[in-house]
């Protein structure tokens, strides 16, 4: 429950104070691009390893800048999760469309625009990066545990082509994400500026929006490398 302050309310954790923000946004990237294709089990392996290349230079991103501000009071505890995903991407592609995968797949201007957001984002005292770990990490251990589900259905796609979304060295990830979600929370009261945090998570929702489109539009385009056979 919210204290109240002389003032009134105070202001919700900033994990729902992001949820509230981006709730709206959150039903349009699923509604949109490459990623609705994928949630209704209509997208082409194709399409799923252009998504993943493109989403690696954020987490990059987002990984290095977490990194920067370990011995951040609020920030440093979010490295300690161990969370990292990129070597996981990197693995998965490799698995998909084999070791030259950097010269075959393209980086689109979304992917690169989105990944120098969170380079920005990492800048001063790094606290937009919490909105940065929210959309991402939150994501993963939420919604992206479905999105493996449905990927290896659909797919067809194999445990070492979906490292992406293995969480298994936790062994109970419903307290994972519950212990994360306060991490966040932690993090966000040591925030200067919450509101800049809050607004930089629908900047983060309208960036993945404007991936999944060009993902979806650069598909339409034609063929644009070979993925390894299964």
């Amino acid at each position: 429950m919210t204290a109240a302050t002389a003032d009134g309310p105070a202001p919700p954790p900033i994990v729902t104070a992001l949820y509230l923000r981006t709730k709206t946004l959150h039903v349009e990237a699923e509604r949109t691009g490459v990623i609705r294709d994928l949630l209704r089990g209509e997208a082409t392996r194709e399409g799923y390893v252009l998504l993943l290349r493109n989403l690696l230079p954020a987490y990059q991103a987002l990984e290095q800048g977490l990194a920067r501000h370990r011995g951040s009071p609020g920030l440093g505890s979010l490295v300690d999760y161990g969370l990292d995903r990129a070597s996981a991407i990197e693995a998965d592609l490799v698995a998909l469309c084999g070791t030259h995968w950097s010269q075959s797949i393209p980086l689109l201007t979304a992917g690169d625009f989105y990944a120098k957001r969170i380079v920005k984002a990492a800048e001063g005292d790094g606290t937009r990066l919490i909105a940065h770990a929210y959309t991402r990490y939150l994501g993963d251990l939420s919604g992206g545990q479905i999105l493996q589900r449905l990927l290896a259905r659909s797919l067809d796609l194999q445990p070492s082509e979906l490292s992406f979304y293995d969480f298994s060295r936790f062994p109970d990830l419903e307290a994972l994400k519950a212990d994360y979600r306060q991490a966040l929370d932690n993090a966000g009261t040591l925030a200067a500026d919450p509101q800049t945090v809050i607004e930089e998570g629908a900047i983060a929702f309208s960036l993945n929006i404007d991936l999944s489109c060009a993902v979806k539009a650069m598909l339409s385009s034609g063929p644009i490398a070979a993925v390894a056979e299964q």
